[in-house]
């Protein structure tokens, strides 16, 4: 363990080794050390010498320590080591170790690509990056923070390549998604910078990390840490976003999709008090604007910027972004940032330009932010990135947007012109003829824009006239510009006066371009033509040349666009003027100076002005545009003869004569068209009408078949109503006591009940007569009493009462029993008329049933009647209307059988229509056949306008046989 005391710092006596004999001792201790802990020492000391040999350690330690990857792999301490020491071997980025005084021994300086043939050699063998990505996902902080380390360096140093492991790799990039969600911040971050290196230029990658969730999780990363005030951590997810999303429409396409733009409105939240802010804070915020650039750059596809443009002004991002616009103390690179921002979010979406155009500083009074921004553009004093910032946002304020250059241009027009406030068609006057050269190409550049692919504006700016000087009368903006251009030599200016010339020529070529009107007050100015075939003519040095050339597209344009309306610069005349004065192959030549300019060509790859200082501010993009496509056809129109040109006329005559023809045979079929589909739709109201009324007659024939239906069903009921009475009846004869029988028992009653009278008096006539007796028996008693003397004489007398009496009293003792018998039989006759009562009260209620119930069936059936009387009457009206609708659909059967004719006839008409139109085809192919002889040009839109002729009268013969 001598050398171990050596390496570790111990005294050791003797000579002391070299570098290079105790790595490869060490070496051999990993490699033939049985003892775990004897490999660990010597792998800790190879990390410690691996920093200083770094070239001798990844000569002969590297396999010993991939080796040590695959077998300790229980050992997490040595694996981390070992991790550690291939880090340091494969990493440029080398930590600066202190050096003994004592130590003679001086490392030379590593050359840069030491570590790319280190990563070389280690991902020769794809299992060790595999290998790697297996000890990643290890938990233990000791193993998986050396491993994402090691991985990031490889990643820097071979890209593609372990790019291209890693994506063959199982579950490769899965593993790695993993670190960001890592609870220990340094693994997290450290990972951040390897999924950094990781998804760079390498689409399939970034797809496979952004559906793994990755935005989510970098958004909320981004969230915790604060979002534009946060640290490093911020810029590192930040960069990573612009990976995942930069020219990747797939990915771009998501992050709209699942709402991440709304989530990013937070970011661009400033307070009022916005000095101060740190480096960090503006780089963050720079990158987020960045991030907002990518998902809206002109070079995405037309549909997914527009979707991005939507959803920002639908979730108040815009909104944002203007507030920042419009604030106090924002550093000027994030204004500037911002500027150009909004620029492309704005560009080409009318919506969010029609926003912008709303927006208003914070001024009193409030101005609009397109005038304050107008105001910094002709300011010379101000930055000059941020000028050609505000000249990009006034370009994407008017780009497709026609609004908005109307807006611009009626600025300048006499009759709106506000002498009270500042407007934007003022500012653009002022920069354009302001001693600034920068503003005066800023300024045309802009006013170029208003008149972009709009003729009807371009005619509009040549009534705006100029108040040069007091007492002197105005003149026309058009007249200025060329009276600017002929002195420019003579006005002393600030900067280039070559970009003023520039400028100026470029606004005349866009403005005369495609309006013949424009031209023709050009040429009107007599001074015009001879400047320009001066320039031309003249040779000048490499700065003016390519003022040369845009005097010659001018000139070009003027020769293209006339009309011939002005006798003494008609097509012809300018010609030999060129012939004469200049020469065709020299002016082609000098024409050809514009596209071979150099910035010409960096114009032309894209719309914002990007110049590294203003002397390189020279074209405009979409000018390139205009000067690729004049470019062949100016310079076939100058070869053209006198005879080429006649002929030319009397084809385009004819063409238009024939367009005329044909736009008026196009009104004709369009008018037939518009009204045979009023005729058409009016058989449709119509049948729609009686499909209506059929349909009401026949669900009025249902319910009369209904009505009829309840109405044989009540009779039905009714009759069976009339049978259950009878049988009511015949069970009342059958159950008891017929009528004639209750009859007799009333007579004999009666006669009863007679009896009983008769008796009953007999019974008290008989009483009376006891009554008599009784009290002839007491006067007899007294009688007695008074008179002893006379019983004797009267005893016979009284024997003969008292028999008498005797006799009596037996028939009343017999009349009693009749008496009592008589009332037995009575009681009897008053059972039998008890009983009696009964079936004679039952009959009665059921009669008195019967009669209410016949009672309710006669209203019933009187109901019903007069119910049958109503329907039979809605019948009749029903019938008189279907012969009312029948005489409609008759009506409209021969509206149909004319209108049938109508269009026979129309199909007629259009049939010689089309003879004419294939005699006129005829015709027209043939001219253009000669005028290909001739080597004229024959426009396209000519072919696609007759295409579209055919394509509309077969249309028109499809509907009508339709």
């Amino acid at each position: 363990m001598n050398f171990l005391r050596g390496v570790m710092g111990g005294p050791s006596a003797g000579p002391q080794p070299s570098g290079a004999e105790t790595i490869q001792k060490l070496c051999d201790r990993v490699a033939s050390s049985t003892l775990l802990d004897d490999r660990r020492d010597a792998v800790r000391a190879l990390k410690s010498l691996s920093k200083k040999y770094r070239l001798e350690v990844g000569i002969h330690a590297m396999e010993h320590l991939i080796h040590v990857l695959q077998t300790d792999r229980s050992d997490s301490e040595i694996i981390g080591y070992a991790l550690d020491t291939l880090y340091n071997v494969i990493s440029n980025d080398l930590e600066e170790e202190e050096q003994d005084d004592s130590e003679e021994e001086n490392l030379p300086k590593q050359v840069d690509d030491l570590g790319s043939q280190f990563t070389e050699i280690f991902i020769k063998q794809q299992e060790n990056v595999t290998l790697l990505l297996t000890l990643v996902e290890e938990f233990d902080f000791h193993v998986r923070w050396p491993g994402v380390k090691l991985l990031t360096s490889l990643l820097k140093q071979q890209g593609p390549q372990v790019q291209q492991i890693i994506l063959v790799s199982p579950m490769g990039v899965s593993r790695l998604m993993d670190l960001l969600a890592d609870s220990r911040e340094v693994i997290r971050n450290d990972g951040v910078l390897l999924l950094q290196q990781l998804t760079k230029s390498n689409a399939a990658i970034q797809k496979i990390v952004a559906f793994e969730n990755a935005f989510e999780r970098l958004l909320d990363i981004i969230t915790e840490e604060g979002n534009s005030d946060g640290g490093i951590v911020v810029e590192d997810c930040l960069l990573l976003l612009q990976n995942l999303l930069k020219n990747n429409n797939s990915n771009q396409n998501f992050f709209k999709e699942g709402s991440y733009i709304q989530r990013m409105k937070p970011w661009f939240e400033v307070g009022d008090d916005n000095c101060g802010w740190s480096a960090q804070k503006v780089t963050n915020l720079h990158l987020m604007l960045q991030l907002v650039r990518v998902l809206v750059s002109p070079t995405n596809p037309p549909g997914a910027t527009s979707s991005c443009q939507k959803a920002m002004f639908h979730c108040g991002l815009l909104q944002q972004l203007c507030t920042i616009l419009m604030a106090t103390g924002v550093p000027a690179d994030i204004l500037t940032e911002t500027i150009n921002t909004v620029s492309e979010v704005i560009r080409g979406c009318q919506m969010n330009q029609d926003y912008f155009a709303s927006v208003n500083a914070p001024s009193n009074p409030p101005r609009p932010a397109i005038v304050v921004l107008l105001m910094s553009m002709v300011n010379e004093r101000q930055p000059f990135v941020l000028r050609c910032a505000v000249l990009y946002c006034f370009q994407c304020f008017l780009y497709k947007n026609q609004k908005g250059q109307g807006e611009i241009v009626s600025t300048l027009l006499p009759s709106t012109i506000d002498g009270n406030s500042v407007s934007a068609g003022q500012l653009l006057c002022g920069g354009l003829f302001s001693t600034d050269s920068l503003s005066n190409w800023c300024a045309a550049v802009a006013l170029a824009h208003a008149l972009q692919e709009n003729a009807t504006l371009k005619e509009q700016l040549l009534r705006v006239q100029l108040a040069t000087s007091i007492g002197n009368p105005p003149v026309s903006l058009l007249q200025q510009c060329t009276n600017i251009l002929s002195q420019g030599d003579k006005i002393d200016r600030r900067g280039s006066k070559v970009q003023t010339r520039v400028g100026l020529l470029m606004l005349l070529c866009t403005w005369l371009s495609n309006c013949s009107i424009a031209v023709t007050h050009f040429l009107h100015n007599p001074a015009n033509v001879p400047f320009l075939t001066g320039q031309i003519a003249e040779n000048l040095g490499e700065e003016e040349q390519l003022v040369q050339g845009l005097c010659a597209l001018l000139l070009g344009i003027s020769i293209y666009y006339n009309d011939n309306s002005l006798e003494n610069y008609r097509k012809e005349k300018l010609k030999q003027l060129i012939e004469k004065r200049i020469g065709r192959e020299n002016f082609i030549e000098k024409l050809g100076f514009i596209s071979k300019h150099e910035l010409y060509s960096r114009a032309a790859q894209k719309p914002q002005p990007s110049f590294s200082s203003p002397d390189h501010m020279m074209f405009d993009h979409e000018f390139t545009k205009l000067v690729k496509e004049l470019e062949g056809v100016i310079s076939k129109a100058i070869y053209k003869s006198s005879e080429e040109d006649k002929k030319e006329e009397e084809v385009k005559k004819t063409l238009e004569q024939h367009d005329n023809i044909v736009t008026h045979y196009k009104k004709v079929i369009r008018e037939q068209d518009q009204e045979l589909e009023e005729l058409k739709q009016r058989i449709n109201t119509l049948t729609s009408q009686n499909e209506q009324l059929q349909a009401t007659v026949t669900q009025q024939v249902s319910q009369i078949q209904q009505h009829k239906d309840q109405y044989n069903l009540l009779k039905v009921q009714l009759g069976k109503d009339t049978q259950h009475h009878n049988s009511h009846s015949d069970t009342f004869q059958m159950n008891g006591i017929q009528t004639e029988e209750v009859s007799k028992l009333k007579e004999e009653l009666e006669e009863w009940k007679n009896k009983h009278e008769l008796l009953q008096g007999q019974l008290r006539e008989k009483d009376s007569v006891i009554e008599k007796l009784k009290s002839s028996q007491l006067e007899i008693g007294t009688t007695e009493q008074s008179s002893q003397t006379g019983k004797s004489g009267g005893l016979e007398h009284n024997n003969e009462l008292q028999k008498e009496l005797e006799m009596l009293r037996s028939q009343i003792q017999l009349q009693s029993a009749e008496i009592s018998k008589l009332q037995m039989e009575n009681q009897k006759l008053q059972v039998m008329n008890t009983t009696a009562d009964p079936v004679l009260g039952d009959s009665s209620t059921r009669a008195a049933n019967n009669s209410e119930l016949e009672g309710r069936l006669e209203q019933e059936i009187k109901e019903l009647k007069s119910e049958v009387k109503a329907l039979s009457e809605e019948k009749e009206s029903l019938k008189q209307h279907l012969d009312s609708s029948s005489s409609t659909v008759a009506i409209l059967q021969d509206e149909k059988s004319k209108l049938q004719q109508e269009v026979a006839e129309s199909k007629k008409e259009q049939d010689d229509l089309l003879v004419l139109l294939a005699d006129q085809d005829q015709k027209l192919s043939a001219l253009k056949i000669k005028l290909k002889d001739l080597g004229v040009p024959v426009e396209d839109e000519d072919d696609i306008e007759s295409g579209d002729q055919g394509d509309e009268d077969e249309d028109g013969d499809e509907e009508e046989q339709d």
